[in-house]
């Protein structure tokens, strides 16, 4: 994968991702990436994203072992956006959730 060609551009150095199950195409998180953590994530075969409020690069599982290995990465159309589909080990929202997107907008 180039991702030289990734539109970083538009979001000031980082694009979404948007992370889905690789079986069952349940949407699991959305982060963002910057070209290091890209890097990472295909060098390492598992997820790395940069945290917005850390301003810092983090390995997806690092603390709470709960890993994404990547199985496949697509691109959107505009090449601003891309598509990790993992195999999630253990949950992937922090919460403990399987999903970060387990509650409807009735339930804010």
């Amino acid at each position: 994968m180039n991702i030289e060609k990734l539109d970083f551009k538009k979001g000031n150095g980082l694009i979404p991702a948007i992370v889905q199950d690789y079986k069952n195409n349940e949407v699991l998180m959305l982060a963002y990436v910057n070209k290091e953590s890209m890097k990472k994530t295909i060098e390492t075969g598992q997820t790395w994203f940069f945290s917005r409020s850390r301003k810092m690069l983090w390995h997806k599982g690092e603390t709470s072992g709960n890993i994404q290995i990547i199985k496949e990465i697509k691109v959107d159309c505009d090449n601003d956006t891309v598509l990790f589909l993992v195999k999630q080990k253990g949950p992937a929202c922090h919460t403990g959730e399987k999903s970060c997107f387990y509650r409807s907008i009735d339930e804010l």
